[in-house]
């Protein structure tokens, strides 16, 4: 095998984490319009764009991250 060969089950574990990270996003962000979390920041039902903010900086700093390594 390659040295920088990723194995199956890595990469299977990683997509898994990656969706039920967005899963557990979406799940926040309805919550929050249903019923507002009353976090700090989060007390009105209009902020679950500031959860899907945080998503996409996640996502993106995990993608960039992944493509460095």
């Amino acid at each position: 095998m390659e040295a920088g060969f990723d194995t199956g089950a890595r990469s299977c574990s990683k997509r898994i984490m990656s969706k039920a990270f967005a899963i557990f996003m979406i799940a926040l962000m309805a919550i929050q319009i249903v019923k507002p979390l009353g976090l700090p920041g989060l007390k009105k039902r209009g902020d679950f764009w500031k959860l899907a903010f945080v998503a996409m900086a996640a996502i993106s700093i995990t993608a960039a991250l992944g493509h460095w390594s």
